[in-house]
């Protein structure tokens, strides 16, 4: 038993320097693809992501320099509070992750437990239902630009901000039986930023400037890390490998083999994995738009990980958030199928 146990332990530690060798040596491999896959993710980060991010992690920055904050949560602490157990601050991040998209709901839930805002708890539950896909992507990119259909993106926005609710509503138990720390916000005032004004306007545009380039560049990063590594596990038959694998449990949902590769694909990265899903020709299209709702609600590993090097800053479990972007991704899935199976102008099956 012993021995087994320093196995265990061996093969933990030998895992992650492991899968680093074994991606250097496939970058050298497959180097003319991943060449490739890295131009088309920076294509899609310069081209999408910093148009769209930018200014909205500018402006959200700014704003952590006014009062807006503070009056947004006298006004719905009433609200936030007996609903989903955070302070009235706790909407901003709601209604700003759902504007600009992932990552800027933990953006700023890791900005309000900086600056004692909310308790540890409370960032925990804000992080598990306001970090989402925003309306230019899920309405713009995947139901016009992917399935051609403006009422296939309404449809899987509502569902996507009904499922983030749910989520939300649940997640008011988290931790709720520990004992509030009424004395959290007494020594946080250092931690707050001073507010904006005409004498410090200059810098305080230029300190929100740089802290959200930073935040588009780490996106940055990863969307061109992440391309390579699928690129790495197409080439390689990995993906085709474990996607064999897995048929059986597909086969469970009714769902067939040819998602597997589009499926896996989505759980790495989002926006690579809805254009999979959507590309699969099938008369019954309501899976592929079903499919596309999970993933929209998870998100990938390759945003958990971006939220990951936000959110270890202000040293905020990441648990309460992979759980929850895994019940949205479920009550996203599910409250579609209910809509498609009940209003029948959404259902574009053949």
């Amino acid at each position: 038993m012993y021995k087994m146990k320093i196995i265990v332990f061996k093969i933990k530690k030998l895992f992650i320097p492991t899968c680093i060798c074994l991606f250097t040596m496939f970058l050298l491999i497959f180097s003319n693809s991943n060449l490739s896959s890295a131009k088309t993710g920076l294509s899609l980060w310069a081209n999408s992501v910093v148009p769209s991010l930018l200014p909205f992690f500018i402006a959200t920055e700014l704003l952590g320099y006014t009062n807006v904050v503070s009056i947004l949560g006298k006004l719905l602490n009433r609200f936030m509070r007996p609903i989903f157990n955070v302070p009235g601050e706790g909407a901003f991040p709601f209604v700003m992750g759902i504007i600009s998209g992932y990552p800027m709901g933990a953006k700023i839930v890791s900005n309000f437990k900086s600056q004692g805002i909310c308790t540890n708890e409370e960032a925990e539950r804000l992080l598990a239902f306001t970090n989402n896909s925003g309306p230019l992507f899920i309405i713009g990119t995947v139901g016009i630009g992917l399935f051609k259909d403006t009422n296939t993106g309404i449809l899987l926005f509502i569902t996507h901000i009904l499922a983030c609710l749910t989520v939300g509503f649940i997640f008011r138990w988290w931790k709720s039986g520990r004992k509030k720390r009424t004395a959290f916000l007494e020594d946080s005032s250092n931690n707050l930023p001073s507010k904006v004004s005409l004498s410090n306007l200059g810098e305080v545009l230029a300190s929100s400037i740089m802290s959200a380039i930073n935040t588009v560049f780490l996106i940055g990063g990863f969307i061109v890390l992440f391309s390579v590594i699928i690129s790495i596990l197409e080439n390689s038959g990995i993906l085709d490998a474990v996607g064999n694998f897995i048929s059986p449990i597909l086969n469970v949902f009714g769902i067939p083999v040819s998602y597997a590769d589009g499926i896996l694909t989505g759980l790495l990265e989002l926006t690579n994995g809805v254009c999979s899903i959507a590309s699969i020709a099938n008369k019954s299209i309501s899976k592929n738009i079903i499919i596309c709702a999970f993933l929209l609600g998870f998100g990938g590993i390759s945003i958990t990980l971006q939220i990951l090097s936000i959110t270890s800053k202000a040293k905020i479990s990441i648990k309460p958030y992979i759980i929850g972007k895994l019940l949205q991704g479920t009550f996203a899935a599910f409250y579609t199928y209910l809509f498609l199976n009940t209003f029948w102008f959404l259902n574009l099956d053949l």
